[in-house]
């Protein structure tokens, strides 16, 4: 077993930290001299400058701003032409299939509702593919739901062919 040798007097440690404070805040001085000074020789250049030209008035630059007309959106497509996959993302049973039903009644096309992979959802959202924004705002609208976004990890192989998803979450 070792053992920790004993020094033959004790370490001035006070000592030695009232020293390397010093030198510390001796740096610190010196630092804010250094800056100090650098402010002040800037601020006599900038006043003693002269201006090209006194008294010429300088006219305000106007900017030419070229409007880029944004592309004309389509028109929304009817409701009994979209399909909307309803997913059950909130554990309770039956859900997706109640929201499938009452978006029919809506006027919406082909519905189908199935369990989402998770059941933890706090909130409802609709997804969308690309070209279908307006539609999810829609449908959104219809469904009283919030949170719309674009579908992101879905392949279209798990959206069953339906360019907009309801997915109920726990609100």
């Amino acid at each position: 077993m070792e053992h920790a040798e004993h020094l033959p007097r004790a370490f001035p440690w006070r000592a030695a930290t009232v020293v390397v404070g010093a030198i510390a805040a001796l740096e610190l001085v010196v630092l804010i001299g250094i800056g100090a000074t650098h402010i002040a020789s800037s601020l006599r250049t900038h006043k003693t400058a002269a201006p090209a030209h006194p008294a010429r008035v300088t006219q305000p630059v106007r900017r030419h701003v070229v409007k880029v007309a944004a592309s004309p959106p389509h028109a929304l497509r009817a409701r009994t032409r979209l399909s909307v996959l309803v997913l059950n993302g909130n554990g309770v049973s039956g859900a997706a299939g109640r929201e499938a039903v009452s978006l029919q009644t809506l006027g919406y096309g082909s519905t189908r509702s199935q369990d989402a992979p998770r059941h933890d959802y706090a909130r409802s959202m609709v997804l969308y593919r690309p070209g279908y924004v307006q539609e999810a705002r829609r449908l959104a609208h219809d469904a009283r739901v919030a949170l719309v976004a674009p579908v992101d990890g879905m392949t279209k192989a798990q959206l069953k062919g339906s360019p907009l998803v309801v997915v109920l979450g726990g609100n």
